[in-house]
C-alpha cells in the first residue's frame, strides 16, 4: 500500500457507507407464497439487531440515527402495495410449536393509489411539494415533515407490522419466511423532534392475527416489550375498513417508502449536487421507463440486480468494519479497500443509468471484447458442417473445390471461423455462446425446415446473438431466447441480415444500436417483453415480408401505460426505416411507436401514411407528415392491425 494511504476502518463506516435502508441485507423481501420452516426463539431468548450499526462520525450522527429509524422492508414489498390483486389476504404460514391459541389470518392492508400516479404527478409530488428545492442532506427532514403532517389526521389506527423473521426465529430459510406480520394497534403521539416521528407505539390488537398460524402470542408480547413497544413507522401498513383519514396515512407511508426504495441513493448526501430535485426527477423518469416498458424487462432486471448488489455490498462493508476492534491489520486493510472499490464501481454503473442521455442512446455495458480475425493467411474460405454425423448426401450440392470442416458442436464451428466462412447447420437443437461474439463476416444458415434448426440461448449468459461485424447473415434458423438479458439479436455495429428466421423472444426483441444496420426478410418475431424491433438513434433498418406479433409481454403495474409493441424507434438523431409488406398484429402496445423529443404527444392512424389498416386517434396529419419526412421513414403495403393500443404512436421523451 502506498505511503500515507489509510485503509477504510470502522470509524469510516458512515462516511463510506450508510446502514440498513430499505431493501438491504437483513430485511428479506416478503413473497407471500412460502411455507414457514424454522425454529422459533424461546420466550426468554434475546432479541438481536438485524443490521450491525457502525460508530457514527461527528457531524453525521444525527442524520445516520434518523436513517436507522427508517429501516424498512425491501423494495419488492413496496412494489406490491399498489397492485391490489395480492393484497386481498395475507398468507397464513405455519410453524411447529407448542399448543397455543392459533393466530387468525391477517386482514387486507390498504391499497395505495401511489403506484398508479402518472410520471408528472410523481415529479410534482416529490420535487415541488415535498423537497421544494432542498439539498440531499435535507431529504430526511423533508420526509419527516411530510409524514408528521399526515399523522396528525389520526392518532390511533390498526395496521400490520411486518418485520424481519430474525426477531422471532433462531434458525430459518430466508425464502421460507420472508417476513413476520402481526396485527397491531398503532398510537401516534405528538412529536417533539422531526426524526422521532418515525417511531410509533404498538400493541397486539384483537383478534390476535399473524401470517404464521401458531406463533406464540407470549413471544410476540415479550419481543414488543424488549422493543419498548416502539417500532419503525414504515414497517407498519394500515389495514382496510377504517375511515378515509387512514387511507391518507397509508398513501403518505407509501410515498415515503417509494422515496427510500427507489429515489434515494446512499451517496446522495456524500456528494455535492446543485439541483437535487432535478436528479430526483431523472430517477422518477428511470422508474417510469422501467414500468412502461421503454426500458425492456430483462434490461430493467439488470438495473434492479445492480442496485440490490450495491446495497448488499455496503452492508457487507459495514459489518466487516464493525468487527475490526482496533487499527486494522494489513490483511484487513486490503479487504476493506477491496470491498470499498467494488462499491465505488457499482455506484458508477448506477449513475450511468441515471443519465438520461446514456439511457436513451444505447446500451449500458460493453458487449464484445473480441478482435476480428479477418481472412485466413492462405486466402481460402471454409464451409463448416454442423451435425452429429456428416454424410455425402449433406455435401452433394457443394462444388468439388469446397474446403470442409465437420463439427458436432456449433460453438466449435463458430470459434473456427474466419471472415468469408459459411456455417451450415443441419436439423437439431444447439447452443453457442460464440453467437454473442460475432466479429467476422460469416454466413450461418440452416438446411431443412427452419423450425427444425433450433438454437437456444444459454440462460446463464447476458447475451444471445450479438454482431459487431461488417456483414453477418443468419438464414433458415429458429432462435429461441431463454433467460438472457440483452435483445435476442443485438446489432452493435456493421450490418446484419436475418432471412427466413423465427425469433422466439423471452426478453427483449431485436435491437439495432446507433450507427448499425439491419435487414430482416421473411421472418417471424414474437414474444418480446418490449418491442419486437428496437431502433436506436442513428440506426438503419429494412423490414420486408415479416410477421411481428404478440410482443410487449412485460407486465406492468399499470397496463394502460404500456405502449411498446411491434416496432419502436428512438429519435435523436433519426433512424432510417423502410417497411414493406409486413404484418404487425396482436401486440400489447402499438404496432409502431416513435419516440421523439417534443413537448406534446399524439396518436395517429396509419391510414394517414399508407393504405394499411388503422386505429387510434388522428390529431395532426401535417405534423405527422413532417415527422415522417425528417425520420426518413418509408412504409408501404404493411398490414398493421389488432394491436392493443393502436397502430402508430408518436410520443415525446
Amino acid at each position: 500500500m502506498a505511503s500515507g494511504a489509510r485503509a477504510p476502518g470502522p470509524e469510516d463506516s458512515v462516511r463510506t457507507v450508510s446502514p440498513g435502508r430499505r431493501g438491504e441485507k437483513g430485511v428479506p423481501a416478503p413473497t407471500g407464497d412460502s411455507v414457514a420452516v424454522g425454529t422459533l426463539k424461546s420466550a426468554a431468548s434475546p432479541v438481536r439487531a438485524v443490521v450491525a450499526s457502525p460508530r457514527p462520525t461527528k457531524g453525521k450522527a444525527g442524520r445516520e440515527a434518523a436513517r436507522r429509524r427508517l429501516q424498512l422492508l425491501p423494495a419488492s414489498q413496496a412494489e406490491g402495495r399498489g397492485e391490489g390483486a395480492e393484497e386481498d389476504e395475507e398468507p397464513l404460514l405455519s410453524v411447529p410449536e407448542e399448543d397455543e391459541e392459533e393466530a387468525q389470518p391477517l386482514p387486507p392492508v390498504c391499497v395505495s393509489p401511489m403506484r398508479g400516479m402518472w410520471r408528472d404527478e410523481k415529479v410534482a409530488l416529490y420535487c415541488d411539494e415535498m423537497l421544494q428545492g432542498r439539498k440531499a442532506e435535507d431529504a430526511d427532514e423533508a420526509m419527516s415533515k411530510y409524514l408528521t403532517e399526515k399523522l396528525k389526521l389520526k392518532d390511533k389506527w390498526l395496521g400490520v407490522w411486518k418485520t424481519n423473521p430474525e426477531l422471532f426465529f433462531v434458525k430459518y430459510e430466508e425464502a421460507s419466511i420472508p417476513f413476520v406480520g402481526i396485527l397491531v394497534e398503532v398510537t401516534c403521539k405528538p412529536c417533539q423532534s422531526s426524526s422521532s416521528c418515525f417511531k410509533v407505539t404498538v400493541s397486539v390488537a384483537e383478534p390476535f392475527s399473524s401470517n404464521i398460524a401458531n406463533i406464540p402470542r407470549n413471544l410476540v408480547n415479550e419481543i414488543l416489550e424488549e422493543l419498548e413497544h416502539s417500532v419503525p413507522l414504515l414497517e407498519v401498513y394500515p389495514v382496510e375498513g377504517q375511515d378515509s383519514d387512514i387511507h391518507d396515512i397509508a398513501l403518505a407511508l407509501e410515498v415515503v417508502r417509494f422515496f427510500y426504495d427507489f429515489l434515494w441513493r446512499d451517496w446522495d448526501d456524500e456528494e455535492s449536487c446543485e439541483n437535487y430535485t432535478a436528479l430526483i426527477e431523472e430517477r422518477i423518469n428511470l422508474w417510469c421507463d422501467i414500468q412502461d416498458g421503454t426500458i425492456p424487462g430483462p434490461i430493467a432486471q439488470r438495473f434492479k440486480k445492480t442496485l440490490e448488489k450495491y446495497k448488499n455490498k455496503r452492508v457487507e462493508l459495514i459489518e466487516y468494519q464493525s468487527n475490526i476492534k482496533e487499527d486494522p491489520s494489513a490483511a484487513e486493510a486490503v479487504e476493506c479497500w477491496k470491498k470499498y472499490y467494488e462499491i465505488v464501481m457499482l455506484c458508477g454503473l448506477l449513475k450511468m443509468w441515471e443519465d438520461l442521455r446514456l439511457r436513451v442512446h444505447g446500451p449500458f455495458f460493453p458487449r464484445i471484447l473480441r478482435r476480428r480475425k479477418g481472412k485466413r493467411d492462405f486466402g481460402k474460405t471454409i464451409t463448416h458442417i454442423v451435425a452429429k454425423v456428416m454424410t455425402t448426401d449433406m455435401v452433394k450440392d457443394l462444388s468439388s473445390d469446397t474446403l470442409l470442416q465437420q463439427h458436432d458442436d456449433l460453438d466449435l464451428a463458430l470459434d473456427s471461423c474466419y471472415s468469408g466462412d459459411t456455417v451450415v447447420i443441419f436439423p437439431g437443437e444447439y447452443q453457442a455462446v460464440n453467437l454473442a461474439l460475432l466479429t467476422d463476416d460469416i454466413i450461418i444458415k440452416g438446411v431443412g425446415k427452419r423450425e427444425e434448426i433450433m438454437i437456444t440461448s444459454e440462460p446463464s449468459h447476458d447475451s444471445f446473438v450479438v454482431s459487431k461485424a461488417d456483414n453477418v447473415k443468419l438464414m433458415h434458423l429458429s432462435l429461441i431466447q431463454q433467460g438472457t438479458v440483452d435483445g435476442i439479436v443485438v446489432v452493435e455495429s456493421g450490418h446484419m441480415t436475418l432471412e427466413n428466421c423465427i425469433l422466439k423472444c423471452e426478453g427483449t426483441g431485436v435491437c439495432v444500436l446507433t450507427g448499425a444496420a439491419l435487414t430482416i426478410t421473411d421472418s417471424e418475431i414474437t414474444g418480446a417483453q418490449g418491442a419486437g424491433v428496437e431502433l436506436y438513434p442513428g440506426s438503419i433498418a429494412i423490414l420486408e415480408r415479416n410477421e411481428i406479433h404478440h410482443c410487449n409481454n412485460l407486465r406492468t403495474t399499470d397496463n394502460s401505460k404500456s405502449t411498446l409493441g411491434g416496432v419502436n424507434m428512438k429519435v435523436l438523431p433519426a433512424p432510417k426505416l423502410k417497411m414493406t409488406n409486413n404484418h404487425i398484429y396482436n401486440n400489447n402496445g402499438y404496432g409502431v411507436s416513435i419516440l421523439q423529443p417534443t413537448e406534446q404527444f399524439f396518436i395517429v392512424a396509419e391510414e394517414a401514411l399508407n393504405k394499411g389498416a388503422a386505429s387510434g386517434d388522428k390529431k395532426d396529419d401535417s405534423m405527422l407528415s413532417r415527422v415522417m419526412q425528417n425520420l426518413n421513414l418509408e412504409m408501404n403495403n404493411n398490414k398493421i392491425e389488432a394491436n392493443l393500443k393502436g397502430d402508430i404512436r408518436i410520443v415525446t421523451s
